[in-house]
């Protein structure tokens, strides 16, 4: 599975251990950025990886900060993105069954690294269930065309 992975700079380290952990699963890893430690802002880097999944360049996309909401609310500016900040192997199991969620954003500051990289084999694993949830999933993207 192609991946597209960022981080602002308190993720900087973090998304590092979880693109080495995707490249050693098999998956390839589509880099969007923040390359070094440097001061940055999170936006940026959420609307490129929610970018990369919508336009189809990577299947799926993993976003880093400090605590994971601001990469999520970024990214969820894009239509199309359904990104689901799991700081948590059950909220992360149920963000993909009822969500289809194709974001996973996670915490650095918030989530230890070995947790982080189980977080992010469920989100790889764990299948959207459909039926139901389609129907709802539908209604989360129709909210976009509603006036404000």
């Amino acid at each position: 599975m192609k991946i597209a992975i960022g981080a602002d700079h308190a993720g900087y380290e973090l998304k590092g251990r979880l693109a080495r952990a995707l490249e050693s699963a098999g998956h390839e890893v589509l880099d969007c950025g923040t390359h070094d430690e440097r001061s940055t802002d999170y936006p940026e880097w959420g609307a490129k990886v929610a970018r990369s999944v919508v336009s189809g360049a990577a299947e799926r996309g993993v976003l880093v900060c400090g605590t994971g909401i601001g990469v999520a609310m970024a990214a969820n500016r894009i239509r199309g993105c359904r990104a689901a900040n799991c700081n948590d192997l059950y909220s992360v199991e149920l963000a993909r069954r009822h969500n289809d969620a194709n974001v996973l954003t996670v915490g650095a500051r918030v989530v230890a690294p070995a947790l982080a990289e189980s977080i992010l084999e469920v989100f790889l694993s764990t299948p959207f269930e459909g039926g139901r949830h389609q129907r709802r999933v539908e209604g989360i993207d129709a909210l976009l065309d509603e006036p404000s």
